[in-house]
């Protein structure tokens, strides 16, 4: 049973749910029978065709009792399709189907009839470029346009799924479906044939070659209604019928002219010229871009402006290609160059009669930091004016005028020169660009190679300003945000490029006065607002102007310094956070300061910790320090000082390598010993030699042995720790037996020498 000859409405339905897979011509259906297992096989092999359907048949408009009618009457089964009803839903598979699911899809008439060579209609650029450097994009070297044309991508492809444009003529490979409904429920494949026909059962043949579906539907309607009574316009009609589009055709268009890859391609009768140049690879750096042609029967029947579709996203004149088109891309024409402080510095192509405004706009307008007073043109001088000369080139220097107020497009009747555009607040001069021309937009000079005043010191937001003609003293601080607290309004230093450099000065400095109205900060009653400190009246201090490069400097208030402060806690009346008075306090002023010490506290143990430059812990004798104020231990504070005095604590704390660590009961005038030994003992890895006791103000002492084996031990106090340190296994402990050999050695060598001497 052939698929072009038989009206058979789930082929119809199916092939319009997957698109083409592979090229068939007379595709043989299966019997009812056979269809649902063959499509169970396809489905089981590739669950992704699943989803496809399911998407498919939703996309199709199609309502489930539709298609369950279409189904039976064509002889199959209402219900073959009930599972792919639903919402489609993305597969786990999305891949090509395999041979074998290609061949069941086929079985199952999924395949259709395909356009041969339509593996060309790609639009794929075989070539792959790189992409330019940002150096060159940024300088303009390069040739506006054809870098977009080089990417690796089939976007640029027309869409071939969904229903064809509604202007779209009807051709020659085209492959129509033809569905009647109603009192008849019929479906029909309807290939188009190459003299522009196509075969419809019962009523023959239907010329339909450069007819829209618009057109083709008011043929149906005379043509159809002579072999089915029921089919009528209006509701009065008892059959109806639905024409469109299931496959479009292949086109062969010719590309030629600067064009990376020349040549004969097959694109979709749905292509346009750019479709064209897509799968061309794109054009050259010697394309004309502004005048690409499309040449049909040896005549030119549309021009495009790729400038349109670049800049404007115009496609208007990229019209739709048909068989033996031409599309000829001629060598380019003029250009001009544009860098500097402009949008998009590139090279771009004037059409004749395009001037200075019309590159400037190509370009993207001036950039905000453009020096709108004036451009330059490097034009190539013509041969018979170079001369003998080594110079090839000359500069046209043109003046921007600047408008009273800026604007984008001035109204008509503003007075500005026919030709000219206003390109923000300067108009630029409808001058003529030769070929060759390099156009150069100076920018505004960043501030360290332009003139500049420098403010530093007790000032707000010291930096460097922008010096411009006029400026004063006050401008600059203004602009820095003021003085700062601590800062001295009596007078302030300016350091000055020297007028006389023969001496090898540097810089000259003066000296001149300020006063209370540089402050910025006023009160509600509008008098200024200062620190405290010496009175700065308002004396009406001269307006002092400033030169370029100056240097300010505001200086600082001699010894001013905010509140340092030092915490002071524990066993105190007051314990709280204490401001110095002066540089010179002690610690005794403190703590006199925040009552004394309470009857809880421990002087012994205080804990005096310095955050300056990260000094730490300071053991420090706080009863010696209260008694003597001129002790060393009475430690001159510094901000950001910790004092903590702690509570008495009657106990000592024993740690390391003993048998029972823990605390032990101080009791006065007890050795260390007596500690040790209240803690079970040293362990046998206990290193002796090496026995500490912090206390609790934070010194540390260390058990010494002297020559003749005696040890000097330190005696524990009130909240101190012992800590026994783990002797170095690793190291042997040498003989006593062989250490005392040694000494009787050099004990009798002594004595021999000493006899010696005296004879």
């Amino acid at each position: 049973m052939n698929l072009q000859q038989t009206p058979v409405a789930f082929a119809l339905l199916v092939s319009s749910v997957v698109s083409p897979l592979v090229a068939a011509q007379n595709v043989q259906l299966p019997p009812p029978g056979q269809a649902q297992q063959a499509l169970q096989q396809a489905i089981q092999q590739n669950p992704a065709l699943a989803d496809q359907i399911r998407s498919r048949i939703q996309a199709s408009g199609l309502t489930a009792d539709q298609v369950r009618a279409r189904l039976a009457a064509s002889g199959y089964p209402a219900n073959l399709l009930d599972a792919y009803l639903g919402a489609a839903q993305p597969g786990p598979n999305t891949g090509t189907p395999s041979a074998s699911e290609v061949a069941a899809i086929q079985a199952l008439g999924l395949g259709g009839r395909t356009n041969e060579g339509l593996g060309l209609d790609t639009g794929l650029i075989r070539t792959r470029v790189d992409s330019l450097q940002a150096e060159a994009l940024a300088a303009g070297r390069y040739v506006f346009g054809v870098d977009v044309f080089r990417r690796g991508t089939t976007q640029f492809l027309p869409v071939l799924a969904g229903p064809v444009p509604t202007d779209y003529q009807l051709g020659p490979g085209d492959q129509l479906v033809l569905i009647l409904t109603g009192d008849v429920e019929l479906a029909y494949v309807l290939p188009v044939t190459r003299e522009g026909f196509v075969l419809i059962p019962q009523v023959g043949q239907v010329f339909v070659s450069n007819l829209t579906l618009d057109q083709l539907r008011s043929v149906l309607y005379t043509r159809l209604g002579r072999a089915y009574s029921g089919v009528k316009r209006g509701a009065q009609a008892t059959i109806r019928f639905d024409v469109s589009v299931a496959n479009v055709r292949v086109n062969q268009v010719y590309v030629v002219g600067e064009v990376r890859q020349p040549g004969a391609y097959q694109v979709s009768a749905l292509g346009t010229a750019l479709t064209a140049l897509y799968a061309a690879g794109g054009v050259t750096e010697r394309a004309n871009m502004r005048h690409v042609e499309v040449r049909r029967l040896n005549k030119p029947v549309a021009t495009l402006d790729l400038y349109d579709y670049l800049l404007r996203g115009d496609k208007r004149d990229d019209i739709r290609l048909e068989t033996g088109d031409v599309v000829y891309v001629p060598l380019h024409g003029k250009r001009a160059q544009v860098t500097g402080a402009v949008l998009r510095p590139a090279i771009y192509e004037l059409k004749p009669g395009e001037s200075l405004p019309d590159l400037v706009r190509a370009a993207g307008g001036f950039r905000p930091d453009a020096a709108l007073e004036r451009l330059s043109i490097h034009r190539i001088v013509p041969l018979p004016e170079r001369g003998s000369g080594p110079f090839p080139r000359a500069i046209v220097d043109v003046r921007l005028p600047v408008l009273r107020a800026p604007r984008d497009d001035p109204p008509p009747g503003t007075g500005t020169p026919p030709g000219e555009e206003a390109f923000g607040a300067v108009l630029v001069p409808a001058l003529s660009v030769e070929d060759g021309d390099s156009v150069a937009v100076d920018s505004i000079p960043s501030l360290e190679t332009s003139f500049y005043v420098a403010i530093t010191g007790a000032i707000a937001k010291p930096g460097r300003y922008p010096w411009r003609a006029g400026m004063t003293l006050r401008d600059l601080v203004e602009q820095a945000r003021g003085p700062a607290v601590g800062a001295y309004l009596k007078e302030v230093e300016i350091a000055r490029l020297p007028a006389d450099r023969s001496q090898g000065q540097l810089a000259e400095t003066i000296r001149v006065p300020l006063d209370s109205t540089y402050l910025i900060g006023r009160d509600s009653a509008g008098r200024y607002l200062g620190p405290p400190g010496p009175a700065f009246a308002g004396s009406g201090a001269p307006e002092v102007p400033l030169q370029p490069y100056d240097n300010v400097l505001i200086l600082q208030q001699p010894a001013f310094a905010l509140q340092q402060t030092v915490q002071l806690l524990g066993q105190v009346r007051f314990p709280g956070t204490y401001a110095l008075v002066s540089g010179k306090d002690r610690l005794a002023d403190v703590v006199d300061r925040a009552g004394g010490l309470t009857p809880l506290a421990y002087a012994g143990g205080i804990r005096f910790v310095r955050a300056a430059e990260q000094v730490g812990r300071i053991n420090v004798d706080l009863p010696r320090a209260l008694r003597d104020r001129n002790s060393r231990y009475n430690i001159v504070l510094q901000a950001g000082d910790l004092i903590v005095v702690p509570e008495y604590l009657a106990s000592v704390k024993v740690a390391g390598a003993v048998n029972a660590p823990g605390s032990v009961l101080w009791e006065k005038g007890r050795a260390l010993s007596y500690y040790l030994d209240a803690a079970g003992g040293p362990s046998f890895k206990a290193d002796g030699s090496r026995v500490s006791v912090r206390y609790a103000n934070g010194q540390v002492r260390t058990r010494h042995r002297t020559l003749l084996l005696f040890t000097s031990d330190p005696t524990p106090g009130p909240g101190s720790e012992v800590m026994v340190p783990v002797r170095d296994t690793t190291v042997r402990k040498p003989d006593i037996v062989t250490v005392l050999g040694v000494v009787a050695q050099l004990v009798a060598a002594t004595v021999t020498l000493v006899v010696v001497a005296r004879k």
